[in-house]
């Protein structure tokens, strides 16, 4: 990644598009919206909350990371997207039922006025839904045309500077990559003929690539680690980062198991369970849709344990996770944990983890930091995958044949100090040596 000579400003408007507008998004928008009239406070974001070391410690340079970079302000934000359902935000907030009646009547005006675009919809990727506001256009170009002339009549109707856009929508079903997928030449042909194998994540994705607007895909749906949307993000200059949120129980895991590791620390057994009730509890009750979740978990685990370096501690790990729909619960998910671990010369204990969490609390301000970080990214000239986000995924994108890095704690590392080189500050290598010379 080359360093900028400088970052552009973040002048006028922001256009936040999101393909989704149910409970994650319009619980980021309402929150967004109260925080900027300091109705509530932004818990959960980096950008808003976090700080930044810089130099040594004996200094005591510690800025909020949004006055040590140029991020654009929250009041500069303007949301939209599209959905399935009709729903206003407020009206989809209401029905999501993670927010209060007192949080989101604050904020009711501003949210009945954001109203979802048609959505581009093929029941076969999510097939536990039945879309009701949905583009009428069957050739997939012309839906991607037709979602193109969206996000154009979106910028020019609220007189944007620029856009970013974040998939909050559901999980689609698990597929692998095939020819039409590994170039752009071969997708726009595939577009052309409506290939069935051309998803609806990968229409959202082409048209606001095609449009000059970096996505970031927060669901582990195969989308931008194709070969063709990574050639059309550097072909159009662009930042692309996913996938899927980390969230509850994935986040447990990224804390927990860098530390066991880090103590050599063995483990036999992981086994993960979910109930939630929410839709994407629903979705995810398919065996399609709960396949391509399950991938995005699994793989967790083994690249921050890394088994083959380590077979006598991790060899012969057995990792299960399991989600079941349990509407009673709605957007209050349960994640349960049993880690069965050993120790010196081979003793056995266990780890019981019951974390009782709120999904879209969670995933709300990661929509807003990927916002906020994405059009830095934008205005700094970075293009292709921005691996310095892995920290807000399950299923970090990385250069093809590197594996992920999904150890949280390096992660944000690795993020803090990207800001640091971005700005010409000394990176922070821990070592402390420097105090004691």
């Amino acid at each position: 990644m080359k360093k900028p000579a400088s970052v552009k400003k973040p002048t006028g408007k922001l256009g936040v598009l999101m393909p989704g507008m149910g409970a994650v998004a319009t619980t980021f928008i309402a929150g967004t919206l109260l925080a900027r009239r300091n109705l509530a406070k932004p818990f959960g974001s980096l950008t808003q909350m976090g700080t930044i070391r810089l130099g040594k410690r004996t200094e005591n340079r510690t800025p909020l990371i949004k006055d040590f970079v140029p991020l654009a302000k929250m009041d500069d934000l303007v949301f939209g997207g599209w959905d399935l359902f009709h729903d206003d935000a407020y009206t989809a907030a209401s029905k999501a039922e993670v927010l209060s009646p007192e949080h989101i009547n604050k904020v009711k005006d501003e949210l009945s006025a954001i109203k979802p675009m048609p959505a581009v919809f093929f029941p076969e990727y999510v097939k536990r839904l039945r879309g009701e506001n949905v583009k009428t256009q069957t050739n997939k170009m012309e839906l991607a045309e037709a979602t193109r002339a969206d996000i154009r009549g979106f910028k020019d109707k609220n007189k944007l500077d620029r856009a970013v856009a974040v998939w909050c929508g559901s999980t689609e079903n698990h597929h692998e990559p095939v020819a039409v997928h590994q170039s752009l030449k071969s997708f726009e042909e595939g577009l052309r003929k409506s290939d069935p194998a051309i998803s609806p994540s990968m229409i959202y994705a082409y048209a606001c690539l095609m449009e000059d607007v970096p996505y970031a895909n927060g669901a582990p749906n195969l989308t931008l680690e194709t070969g063709a949307l990574r050639e059309l993000a550097h072909e159009r200059q662009l930042p692309v980062c996913g996938k899927d949120f980390k969230t509850g129980q994935t986040l447990m895991k990224t804390i927990i198991a860098p530390g066991l590791r880090s103590r050599m620390l063995g483990i036999n057994g992981w086994f993960s369970t979910n109930i939630l009730g929410n839709r994407d509890g629903e979705v995810l009750d398919d065996p399609d849709s709960f396949r391509s979740k399950e991938v995005s978990k699994l793989g967790v685990l083994e690249t921050i344990l890394q088994p083959e370096l380590h077979p006598d501690l991790y060899g012969k790990l057995y990792h299960k996770v399991r989600i079941e729909y349990y509407p009673p619960r709605g957007d209050q998910k349960e994640g349960w944990d049993n880690i069965d671990i050993f120790g010196w010369l081979g003793y056995p204990m266990q780890i019981k983890i019951d974390f009782l969490c709120r999904d879209s609390i969670l995933a709300a301000p990661i929509v807003l930091d990927l916002v906020m970080l994405t059009d830095l990214s934008h205005r700094a000239g970075f293009s292709g995958v921005q691996e310095w986000l892995s920290f807000y995924f399950k299923s970090p994108m990385t250069a093809p044949g590197l594996y992920p890095e999904n150890d949280l704690f390096i992660q944000s590392m690795k993020m803090k100090n990207l800001l640091r080189w971005l700005q010409g500050e000394e990176l922070i290598t821990h070592l402390g040596n420097e105090y004691y010379d």
